[in-house]
Formats: C-alpha cells, sequence, structure tokens
C-alpha cells in the first residue's frame, strides 16, 4: 500500500447502512420466489417454455398474461439484485477501508500485505450448502474455495472450530466471506441466523488438504 492510499478520504459507510442493503436484497428475492412460484403454478412454465402450442395458436392451459409479467418481472428484478450485489461488496469495502484508515500506517499496510495473501490461498472448501438455507441466501456454493470467513483467513486459521466459534458468536450479523470460484475471487456476505433447519448456516466445510 502507497502512501498516497493510505491518506485517501472514503466515504462513510456504516453497518446498519449494510443492513439496510441487505434488508432490500431479501426483499427483491422474496420477490424473485413469488414470480417462480406462480408460473410454478403456470403448469411449471417456467422461464424458457414456449406459450404457444405446436399449431402455432396460444396456449389456452395458461394465463398467458401473468406468465410473461412474472417473466418480465423476473428478469428485471434479477438486474436489481445483481446491482444490489455490487453495492453491498463496495459498501464493505468502503467499511473495512474506514476501518484500516484507524490504525498506524505501518500497521496497516502490514495488514493489507497479509490478506494479499490469506486471499491467495483458499483453506476450506465448501461441500455441501442447503437451499433456502441463510449459506444458500448469502450465496455460498458447493466447491467454493473458501480463503476468508469474517474474522478467519489462511494467515490464522487452524482448524474448522474456528469458523464454528465465528458463526456462533455473529448470529444476526453480516459475515464478510471471500472464496475462489471456476478460478475467480467472488466475495460474499453471510448472515448467520436460525432457520427451518439445523445450524446458523446450513453448509459443511471441509479443510483443504495441505
Amino acid at each position: 500500500m502507497t502512501e498516497e492510499n493510505i491518506n485517501v478520504v472514503v466515504p462513510s459507510v456504516t453497518e446498519e447502512d449494510i443492513r439496510v442493503l441487505m434488508k432490500r436484497k431479501d426483499e427483491i428475492e422474496e420477490q424473485i420466489k413469488a414470480y417462480y412460484d406462480m408460473l410454478q403454478d403456470q403448469g411449471d412454465v417456467g422461464l424458457h417454455a414456449p406459450l404457444v402450442d405446436v399449431e402455432g395458436f396460444p396456449r389456452a392451459d395458461v394465463d398467458l398474461y401473468a406468465v410473461r409479467t412474472a417473466r418480465q418481472s423476473i428478469s428485471c428484478l434479477q438486474n436489481d439484485h445483481k446491482a444490489l450485489m455490487t453495492e453491498i461488496e463496495n459498501a464493505l469495502h468502503t467499511l473495512h477501508a474506514n476501518a484500516k484508515l484507524g490504525h498506524e500506517r505501518d500497521d496497516a499496510s502490514t495488514k493489507a500485505a497479509k490478506q494479499v495473501v490469506s486471499m491467495s490461498s483458499p483453506f476450506a472448501i465448501v461441500d455441501t450448502v442447503i437451499q433456502g438455507s441463510p449459506a444458500f441466501q448469502g450465496g455460498l456454493r458447493v466447491g467454493d474455495e473458501v480463503m476468508e470467513f469474517g474474522s478467519v483467513n489462511t494467515q490464522n486459521f487452524s482448524n474448522l472450530h474456528d469458523i464454528a466459534s465465528v458463526v456462533q458468536h455473529s448470529e444476526g450479523k453480516i459475515l464478510r466471506v471471500g472464496v475462489i470460484r471456476n478460478g475467480q475471487e467472488t466475495h460474499l456476505v453471510v448472515t448467520p441466523q436460525k432457520w427451518t433447519g439445523k445450524g446458523l448456516l446450513g453448509c459443511n466445510l471441509v479443510p483443504v488438504r495441505r
């Protein structure tokens, strides 16, 4: 990190700001689910099933207007969701940047260097994610290689109990999760919380074999 970067003034972002964004994300996901449920009720036509019969006439077994409206709404909401996830990621970056500015310059440089090392070497792999769980809602997927989970990274990870401890002490709080997916670094936000299944996340991790 250069002297210039350390002195950059970044906008103020609070955890409450991120909670508001996360609430909007949840609302959009609920709307998308409702439209998918409606499409399923219409004979599970989904997003791409044809709305004309083999003779080219409009299908009489579905509500064509409702299906077209649902499909268009899902497309718009998915775009909104993608933009919102980018906004959340940027807000998290800003929040972390503000926190770093409170430390000594040398200390900030050291931590940044350690973070670069930690983000390059995953220490666990996601091998199970239950659909509808907090982990699933946060974007975790099977095969994700975890390189950051809240305060746990490659530098301080010793075993999976470290992650379990972070999760237990972070119920209802936003956790930043960095993963490698298909060779690309991806940053997610996961909120451990009670749900209809077991635990607070609904996923399982296994350590990377060295």
